[in-house]
């Protein structure tokens, strides 16, 4: 092998060692965020393929696995005989590859066989991971008496999930590997020190702690987070801008769309926080959707007049999902000032984007004006704030939960503020 045909790998970290050094024929990691838990997986699999050995791959998503395939690729290059991005192949010199499948196909792997199977994310996939892999990847396995990988960050407790089931039910032949996040050295041990107060404890246990956490019954978000000294806020003097974040996505069932947009108060200084200055839930026919918008850009220019916003008013963000799409389509045609929400961040389900944000609330970086808080109005015939209805009520874990504002809610923090993944 010459130098060109080199690849380099990155070094594991001690605690990555262990679990490698440790491994069973079946095994499942139990991370924290931030562990490492990909990155090392990614250099596994690499590693792996530079030694001739087959390996299936699968993600939860696309999305999840095109960035994974980019940085395989880029560490395997000068071995590669070809490469497909389309058909999800990795083949290099040495006869081994590496083959990315997405669980969205209960029949992801069939027909294959693998030295080594992993299972990123793995409890991302709230239902039916267990069958897919006893009917299609573990028999991939069967040719050269395989072994497989299943990685993940707890997601509640869930008998139905086959990520769970693997770390808690130890006869179904999985050994499990705990890791924290405090167990990678390359974190900042002040930020982890920081952590216990920056989010709520039940968010803390299970995504840095990765323990698995019984979220039934638990209200999520604190209406003290969001009051200054038990009180809502006076809308500012002054704030850099105002925006607004739109849900109208089409419900199942109902006569009318349910709509509900948020208008939001960015303020820089001190530091980075929001104020929700006002709010609207209102039933409406598609075909009206386009005539009631411009309405709510002259409200969200109201609010950043009212509010001195430095820079104006940015807009409204609009789920692109359903009506959503239309609407955002009409806008871009008109020249308003429209924009569609990042679809990385639509894509995740509403808990997942609720634990993302809730650092932010939790630390009080995000208020709420006077005029939101004892805003009242009527919907589906009940008269209520329906906003704080929808956001303080939401629990992880229940079906059918009011959601039009609480959308807007995650959304339009996660769009102000950033949250963990960096939206």
């Amino acid at each position: 092998m010459t130098n060109s045909d080199t690849i380099h790998l990155q070094k594991f970290h001690a605690d990555q060692s262990r679990i490698y050094k440790n491994r069973a024929r079946f095994s499942v990691w139990r991370c924290g965020r931030r562990y490492g838990k990909t990155t090392a997986l990614e250099n596994i699999a690499s590693n792996w393929g530079a030694h001739g050995d087959l390996t299936g791959w699968f993600s939860p998503t696309y999305k999840l696995l095109l960035p994974t395939y980019k940085r395989i690729l880029q560490m395997v290059r000068p071995l590669v005989k070809s490469a497909s991005k389309i058909d999800a192949i990795i083949e290099l010199e040495t006869g081994g590859a590496i083959e990315f499948w997405t669980l969205n196909d209960e029949d992801a792997g069939r027909s294959r066989k693998y030295h080594h199977v992993i299972i990123d994310e793995g409890s991302l996939v709230k239902r039916g991971l267990r069958d897919t892999w006893e009917q299609s990847i573990a028999p991939t396995l069967l040719d050269y008496g395989g072994d497989a990988i299943m990685a993940g960050t707890p997601k509640g407790v869930d008998d139905e999930n086959f990520f769970y089931q693997a770390c808690t039910n130890k006869k179904l032949g999985w050994k499990e590997f705990h890791a924290p996040t405090s167990a990678n050295p390359m974190i900042s041990r002040e930020a982890l020190a920081k952590l216990p107060s920056e989010v709520p404890p039940l968010v803390y246990q299970q995504e840095y702690l990765a323990e698995f956490v019984n979220w039934s019954g638990a209200m999520f978000f604190s209406l003290d987070a969001m009051l200054q000294d038990g009180e809502p806020v006076p809308y500012p003097e002054k704030i850099d801008t105002a925006y607004a974040t739109l849900d109208s996505a089409i419900k199942t069932g109902s006569k009318n769309d349910g709509t509900g947009i948020t208008f939001w108060g960015y303020c820089r200084f001190p530091t980075p926080h929001l104020i929700v200055l006002d709010w609207e839930l209102i039933q409406i026919e598609g075909s009206l959707l386009e005539a009631w918008l411009p309405s709510q850009f002259a409200r969200c220019e109201e609010l950043a007049g009212i509010c001195g916003a430095r820079y104006g008013s940015q807009g409204i963000h609009i789920e692109d999902k359903a009506s959503g799409i239309i609407l955002i389509q009409q806008g871009v045609r008109r020249g308003w000032n429209v924009h569609a929400i990042d679809s990385k961040l639509t894509a995740v389900g509403k808990e997942e984007r609720a634990v993302s944000i809730s650092g932010h609330v939790h630390r009080g970086e995000v208020k709420i004006s006077r005029y939101a808080y004892d805003k009242l109005t009527t919907y589906k015939e009940m008269t209520r704030n329906h906003f704080l209805t929808q956001v303080l009520g939401f629990k992880i874990g229940e079906k059918d939960q009011a959601d039009d504002l609480f959308d807007t809610f995650t959304y339009g923090v996660a769009i102000g503020l950033g949250d963990s993944e960096g939206f």
